[in-house]
């Protein structure tokens, strides 16, 4: 018997917070598969493209994605991400944590250190810069973060500070001066700002920030991120998924640990 757990947009797929299969070892996507087919007709659909799925409260990310086989007795949350705002900013709950993404103009007063200025100005959320070169779309930069805060909640981050741990797996560096180097902010290059906290002062920090801010992932960033983690189409090729760049990134900042 497994356990599901519906949340926020999930529920209206069923009627229901809660259903229970009368299956066990089964991998995610075998499980997903049948969730589509015991789905009413008449009720809203179920993305499965674009949801965050935890295996009693680990994200699956952390484990082995969608082929992680489910035991008897385990508790399964399917989690939409649900995002919103302008196209100048990116609003989604991942674990009940809300977490706000904005892309900023690369300016050359704007270095490393401005983060710090950043955090000081809003001590009530956590503050994070990738280079916009390291992300490549919306689905890669949802499983990094909820890679991250599914760490985080189960004492295993890379390092003492969760921002750091963010930072560390969409640069696939176990070394933190690597990882700064490399996905860290430079002056005059965009950089994608990621915040977690509450709404209020999540929406300041935009106020604050919007007139730097561009459209999030206007840019393509495929040919730097597979040159720059050498990823050939021969193993895009291998990789049986819709997302296999993705899946492939995403891997490698699992098993960092």
């Amino acid at each position: 018997m497994i356990m599901i757990k519906l949340v926020g947009g999930a529920k209206k797929s069923f009627f229901t917070d809660t259903l229970k299969i009368d299956k066990s070892d089964i991998t995610i996507q075998e499980l997903l598969v049948l969730l589509l087919e015991l789905k009413p007709a008449s009720t809203p659909s179920l993305d499965v493209e674009n949801i965050l799925i935890a295996i009693n409260g680990v994200d699956s990310s952390a484990m082995e994605g969608k082929m992680t086989k489910i035991k008897n007795d385990d508790v399964v949350s399917i989690i939409p991400v649900i995002h919103g705002g302008s196209s100048k900013r990116l609003i989604f709950n991942v674990s009940n944590k809300l977490v706000q993404v904005i892309e900023i103009q690369g300016q050359k007063q704007i270095d490393i250190t401005y983060i710090d200025t950043l955090r000081k100005q809003f001590p009530g959320i956590k503050l994070q810069a990738i280079s916009s070169n390291f992300i490549l779309n919306n689905y890669h930069l949802k499983k990094i973060i909820s890679l991250s805060i599914s760490s985080n909640k189960n004492n295993i981050l890379l390092s003492n500070k969760f921002e750091m741990d963010i930072l560390m797996r969409f640069a696939i560096s176990s070394q933190i001066s690597s990882a700064i180097n490399s996905a860290g902010i430079k002056s005059q290059q965009n950089f994608v700002l990621i915040a977690l906290g509450n709404k209020k002062i999540l929406d300041a920090l935009y106020k604050e920030l919007s007139f730097m801010s561009v459209k999030i992932f206007s840019k393509d960033n495929t040919s730097f991120i597979k040159k720059y983690f050498q990823i050939t189409d021969k193993q895009l090729d291998v990789v049986l998924s819709k997302n296999p760049l993705e899946d492939i990134l995403i891997e490698k900042a699992v098993i960092l640990l």
